[in-house]
């Protein structure tokens, strides 16, 4: 007999020459064991590939040396685990069995993300094998790989046996949306999951969202990085019993954790007392007190827009005092959404657009008046918001340290916008133990928020959004989007070229563009400029 150890491979070895002796007996394993390994009489331990750090298979092997048992631990697949105990019954498993066992591996792939608090899950199989990506702090990183086979009874899995939706058949030549909510399928830090799929030049994408449920234990904004100034601002919208009040962001931006939030806290603070009302598709995060409602199983993106716009309508008839539409995606929800909040009712929803003052476009491009859109009572607050990444405080660098890295055009931005004392100022470091190699901590909220008023509006219809955006930011106090990101930079929070990828270049309203190429062109002449931390 070998001695006790493991041997990567070997999974395409026969399990039938051998008998199986972790069926019963003294060495039997547990139902949630079997599904995970099957040790072998010739002593080999056949383990799922990619499972060798599951708890229940490192209990299994720390009994097996606790009764000194030797064995040689194997990598295999599941589906020759489920035929060793299958052996002499005919064949392979069942395909539900096959599911079943699939459903493991695609719940541990889910709690490692958990653990890495990847926002999501890219699953890619490609002519040759499946490439597995996690999302974390924005960037793509890959995580492992596993055979072509492999993949396409994962993505079959976790569209077929594991999602809410009425049509479970996963078509890899379709384009498809689902969701798992059922949380007996997924690992405790998830309230559910997003999937998209789309097939792809050399096999399937499909992209898990993962939904965390710890997003409703704050109701707190300041956390998400916003200042105090936008937290009092959207305090102001939540107090107006009507007006349309709309977020806009890229997708991952944050917007449904600020919604939650917004919603969370307006319900609290009420004592109970107002009837939220939520139409959504899917549902993302859960919102105690609210009333929440789905719109799925639309055959197409037009039924599904149809739909949509039909649930609005419908929310309108159930008495909400305030009502929060997921996503303005089209013309017929924004017409639905303008109703709502001309009706007497408060809303809040969401958008895809650049800016908070963009949201304006955006709208009228959607077919809105800008008559209505530009009136402060009908539209009542704009808020934009991004995502940036954290430095990690333990191994962050002064700018000081690492200014040569940077060039000249940067130096330039960031002394017109901070002055020549930039010794707040942080960059990325090396990474270390406490980021695992990353340099980042997290991410923040950079948001700028507009509550408009006549004046402000006024300019809008009279198609001044320049002048709008001049009037916002000296008459109203405004910050912008740069601004924002600049503050953080200037605290060592963010780091300057981190920043500038995340919201554009760190230049103000104050001083043209060219005034920064002058002063960058005359570092350059003068072989550079030295940053010293006074």
């Amino acid at each position: 007999m070998k001695p006790t150890g493991t041997r990567p491979g070997a999974a395409s070895e026969s399990a039938e020459v051998a008998d199986v002796i972790s069926r019963s007996g003294k060495l039997m394993a547990s139902d949630e064991e079997r599904k995970l390994l099957c040790l072998l009489s010739d002593g080999r331990l056949l383990v799922a590939a990619g499972q060798e750090l599951n708890p229940h298979v490192q209990s299994y092997q720390a009994r097996l040396r606790r009764m000194e048992q030797p064995f040689l631990t194997v990598a295999s697949s599941i589906e020759d685990i489920c035929r060793a105990y299958q052996s002499g019954s005919g064949g392979a498993p069942p395909r539900h069995q096959e599911h079943s066992l699939m459903q493991v591996t695609a719940k541990e792939l889910l709690t490692r993300a958990c653990r890495e608090r990847a926002s999501d899950v890219h699953i890619r199989v490609n002519r040759l094998s499946t490439e597995f990506h996690f999302r974390i702090h924005n960037d793509l990183v890959h995580v492992g790989s596993q055979t072509r086979e492999y993949g396409e009874r994962l993505l079959a899995t976790l569209y077929g046996a594991m999602t809410a939706v009425s049509d479970s058949s996963y078509k890899p030549t379709e384009r498809q949306d689902a969701s798992i909510g059922d949380r007996d399928k997924l690992p405790p830090m998830l309230d559910g999951v997003r999937i998209a799929t789309a097939p792809t030049a050399e096999g399937n994408l499909m992209v898990l969202r993962l939904l965390y449920n710890d997003a409703g234990d704050d109701i707190d904004l300041l956390p998400l990085g916003f200042s105090p100034a936008h937290a009092a601002a959207i305090a102001i919208l939540k107090n107006q019993p009507i007006g349309m009040n709309i977020i806009s962001g890229p997708t991952g931006s944050g917007k449904s954790t600020t919604l939650q939030r917004v919603l969370t806290g307006e319900i609290i603070e009420s004592g109970g007392s107002i009837h939220a009302l939520t139409v959504e598709d899917p549902i993302e995060y859960p919102i105690p007190g609210a009333v929440q409602t789905a719109v799925t199983n639309a055959a197409d993106e037009n039924e599904r827009s149809r739909l949509f716009a039909a649930a609005i309508a419908n929310a309108l008839r159930l008495d909400p005092d305030t009502i929060m539409i997921g996503e303005v995606r089209d013309g017929a929800s924004a017409r639905s959404a303008l109703r709502a909040a001309m009706t007497g009712h408060q809303v809040w929803s969401t958008v895809h657009a650049n800016s908070a003052i963009a949201i304006v476009d955006r709208l009228v491009d959607l077919g809105l008046p800008i008559g209505m859109v530009a009136d402060h009572t009908v539209v009542s607050g704009l808020i934009s918001q991004r995502l940036v990444k954290l430095l990690c405080p333990h191994c962050k660098q002064p700018l000081a340290a690492r200014s040569h890295l940077f060039e000249p055009a940067l130096l330039a931005r960031l002394h017109g916008a901070l002055g020549p004392n930039l010794q707040g100022v942080c960059v990325s470091g090396d990474g270390c133990q406490h980021c695992h190699g990353r340099a980042t901590s997290g991410r923040s909220v950079l948001a700028e928020v507009i509550l408009p008023d006549d004046r402000f509006c006024e300019l809008l219809r009279g198609g001044d959004k320049r002048g709008a955006l001049a009037y916002w930011r000296t008459e109203l106090d405004g910050r912008t989007l740069v601004e924002h990101a600049i503050d953080k930079v200037a605290a060592g929070l963010v780091d300057p070229r981190t920043a500038e990828k995340t919201v554009g270049l760190l230049v103000t309203e104050g001083r043209p563009l060219a005034a920064w190429r002058d002063l960058a062109a005359g570092m350059t002449a003068a072989g550079g400029e030295h940053i010293h931390a006074h």
